[in-house]
């Protein structure tokens, strides 16, 4: 596997999802998973669609194909599929969070006596 593909757990979430499959009406895609690495090498290292290696194919080709999912709402279908795990029960004890001890603020200036203080009125 190489640095920029899905596993093979990820791929089993959203193989299911994506269009082109062989039970789809249409034209079967050749390989799904290699476009799905194709769109994750794009979004990972934000290059533009025509440095996109040749072993994706046409970039012109997967550029299409991704749009076209943008629009009929499947990145969002895979993106749901492949989401951490619900955190909204989640709570943190602030009594074991540790903050840095240069996070306490900046120090106080001594304040400047003021000119009547100085002028001996007071």
């Amino acid at each position: 596997m190489r640095r920029h593909e899905i596993t093979d757990q990820q791929w089993a979430a959203i193989a299911p999802l994506l269009p082109g499959k062989v039970t789809d009406c249409g034209v079967t895609a050749k390989d799904n998973r290699l476009f799905f690495n194709a769109i994750v090498w794009i979004m990972r290292t934000g290059c533009p669609w025509a440095d996109l290696p040749e072993r994706f194919g046409k970039f012109n080709s997967v550029c299409r194909r991704f749009r076209r999912g943008a629009q009929k709402g499947v990145w969002e279908a895979a993106f749901e599929a492949l989401k951490a795990p619900e955190l909204d029960w989640m709570m943190l004890d602030s009594t074991v969070v540790r903050a840095h001890q240069h996070s306490a603020g900046q120090k106080k200036a001594t304040p400047k006596p003021s000119a009547w203080a100085a002028a001996g009125a007071g």
